[in-house]
């Protein structure tokens, strides 16, 4: 296979894997190659396992699974995972990438909005989604719904993953660069291992947020703009620009600033770190090239509190984006013509709730 150029494989060059074997799969579905990304879709039967695991090196997760496993049923027709349970998945596609490319994978935006925790999992994985240069298997999702239990069926598009040539992540300098030539946020960038972005909890309606009620249905994920919010959701509203998050619960937030990812570059929220406060932010990381480019977009911000209530207040930092160079410009971006659900967006639910 000929070597890419160093970065992340736009959507061209994913079909290109998916003609040459690399990923194995079958048919497509319209829509399932991202402009940065690959879709990935449920397999026909789930798993109830006891705990989270990982196989761990040189180990094979079905060789794993008799441990962990409580029962298996069929998704054919229509199956709910359980609020608070874990669960496996098969996925539809598998993996033989050569040596040059490695993968990294996270949840679909309308996911991480539900507080669907999906993680993928590989054999011999030591990490969650995490697929090392050359990776020859299968892929798993582990899905664990934390506020709503969830409809699901075979062909599910829940999580995502992203194929990345060499280095591709920009350095300090290099964003800064970039940001002189194709402003990345309206205003003043907050450059350090990243763009910084901050929550914004001063709306002119007083509305900041979505609190997830604890005790709601069951969420149907093949219905779009169907469930009124107020079944589902309490409003967040901010008091002297402060919100006091409670621990163990879930918000829909917003950032202050509006970002833009140019063509030439992919983004991704930087992990957790536990130093801005007692809470983490985001379970679905990726943004791709055209977000909020000419259209500007906020990015929503998936927000669970842990072990003390904590003060959050407006302008305060909580997290970061790493921009990445794409191998190629993709042939058609977020937003353009590809049915984007969160293209000039600012504080939004998942798609599968009516407007407020």
């Amino acid at each position: 296979m000929t070597d890419h150029p160093t970065g992340v494989l736009a959507s061209q060059q994913i079909e290109a894997l998916v003609a040459s074997g690399a990923i194995a799969m079958p048919e497509a579905d319209a829509g399932q190659v991202q402009p940065a990304s690959l879709d990935l879709r449920l397999g026909d039967v789930a798993y109830r396992v006891r705990a989270s695991f990982l196989p761990g090196e040189g180990r094979r997760l079905v060789d794993r699974l008799p441990e962990f496993e409580m029962h298996r049923f069929a998704l054919e027709g229509g199956a709910v995972l359980e609020k608070g349970c874990v669960y496996l998945v098969p996925l539809r596609e598998g993996l033989a990438l050569p040596g040059t490319l490695s993968a990294v994978a996270n949840a679909k935006s309308s996911t991480g909005r539900l507080d669907l925790l999906t993680r993928t999992v590989t054999d011999g994985g030591t990490e969650f989604d995490r697929v090392p240069a050359g990776y020859h298997g299968p892929l798993y999702a582990e899905i664990c719904p934390r506020s709503f239990s969830v409809l699901v069926r075979p062909g599910m598009r829940l999580n995502q993953i992203r194929f990345r040539a060499g280095r591709a992540a920009l350095d300090d300098v290099e964003l800064r660069a970039l940001h002189a030539e194709t402003p990345l946020v309206d205003g003043t960038p907050v450059i350090d291992g990243g763009l910084g972005f901050s929550v914004d909890l001063e709306a002119p309606d007083g509305l900041v947020g979505w609190r997830a009620k604890p005790h709601a249905g069951v969420v149907d994920l093949d219905r779009i703009g169907h469930y009124p919010p107020a079944d589902f959701w309490e409003p967040v509203r901010a008091q002297g620009g402060t919100v006091v998050l409670d621990p163990g619960a879930f918000y829909i937030l917003v950032s202050r600033e509006a970002v833009a990812i140019p063509p030439t570059h992919a983004a991704e929220m930087a992990p957790y770190l536990a130093m801005v406060g007692e809470f983490r932010v985001h379970y679905a990381g990726f943004f791709d090239p055209g977000f909020g480019y000419g259209a500007p977009a906020r990015g929503v911000l998936e927000v669970r509190c842990h072990e003390a209530p904590f003060a959050l207040e407006h302008g305060q930092v909580v997290g970061r984006l790493v921009y990445e160079r794409m191998s190629a410009v993709p042939r058609a971006l977020y937003g353009e013509g590809i049915a984007s659900n969160y293209q000039g967006q600012g504080l939004k639910l998942s798609k599968h709730f009516a407007a407020p």
